[in-house]
C-alpha cells in the first residue's frame, strides 16, 4: 500500500492549443480594460467596470495583474507591442543588419502595423491619452519597449552620418524619423480630411515605409559626406 500512495500519477496532458482559464481571463480583462481606459483615463477608469465588462470576479485584477496599475502598464505594454509588430521588429533590430537596413526596417515595421489585422481603435486612443495625460506606466513602457528601438536607430544614424551619439544633429535626426512615423500613426482623422484620396492599405505604407526611408537617408548621407570632406 505504501509503494501505491508514493507512486506520482502522471498529471492528465492538456490538449495543445487550447488556452488555459486563467489566460482566457487574463486577455479578456486585458481587451475590457483597454476599452475602459482609452475612455475614460486611467484615474476616472473603476475596476468594476473592467470587470464587468470582461465577466470576470474583481478578485481576478489583483490575482493576475497585481492591482489597477499593474493591469493599466499591462494593457499599454499590450497595445505598444501591436503597434510595433513584435517579429517584424525583432527582425529590424538585427544585429547583423547594416545601419541604413536598421533604419529602414524600423520605419517598415512601424508603419505596417497600421494594417496588421483588425486592431481595436482602443489601441491608439489609450497611447494618446497616455501621451497627453502621463501615468507611472509610461516610464516602465518606454524603458521596456521604445528605448531600445530608439537607441538602435540612434546608433545607425551616427554610424552614417560619423557622428557621437549624443550629438545633437544625431538626436534631432533621430527625431526627425520617429515623428515622420508618428504622424501616419496618429493624424489618420486629419489626413482623411486632407487628403481623402489617400489610403493606408499594404501597398501604400510600404512606399510611404520607402519615402520615409529615401527622405532621411538623404539627407544623413548628406551629413555623413560633407563631415568626411569638410
Amino acid at each position: 500500500m505504501a509503494h501505491h500512495a508514493l507512486t506520482r500519477i502522471p498529471s492528465p496532458v492538456r490538449p495543445r492549443g487550447k488556452p488555459k482559464a486563467q489566460d482566457l481571463t487574463r486577455d479578456k480583462l486585458i481587451e475590457a480594460a483597454g476599452t475602459v481606459f482609452a475612455g475614460r483615463g486611467y484615474r476616472a477608469a473603476t475596476i468594476r467596470e473592467i470587470c464587468r465588462r470582461a465577466g470576470a470576479n474583481v478578485a481576478a485584477v489583483n490575482y493576475t495583474f497585481g492591482d489597477k496599475m499593474g493591469l493599466y502598464t499591462e494593457v499599454l505594454r499590450h497595445s505598444m507591442r501591436a503597434a510595433g509588430q513584435a517579429a517584424a521588429m525583432s527582425a529590424a533590430l538585427d544585429s547583423s543588419l547594416s545601419p541604413e537596413g536598421t533604419i529602414r526596417g524600423v520605419i517598415r515595421a512601424r508603419l505596417m502595423s497600421l494594417c496588421h489585422g483588425p486592431r481595436p481603435d482602443w489601441h491608439i486612443r489609450l497611447v494618446m491619452h497616455e501621451f497627453s495625460h502621463p501615468t507611472p506606466a509610461m516610464g516602465r513602457v518606454v524603458d521596456e519597449g521604445m528605448r531600445p528601438i530608439y537607441e538602435r536607430v540612434r546608433k545607425a544614424v551616427g554610424a552614417i552620418i560619423g557622428l557621437p551619439l549624443d550629438h545633437e544633429t544625431t538626436r534631432l535626426s533621430v527625431n526627425s524619423i520617429v515623428g515622420q512615423i508618428l504622424f501616419y500613426t496618429f493624424s489618420q482623422p486629419v489626413l482623411a480630411r486632407l487628403q481623402p484620396e489617400l489610403k493606408l492599405t499594404p501597398d501604400q505604407l510600404d512606399r510611404i515605409a520607402d519615402h520615409i526611408a529615401d527622405f532621411s537617408l538623404a539627407y544623413l548621407k548628406k551629413v555623413g559626406h560633407g563631415k568626411r570632406h569638410g
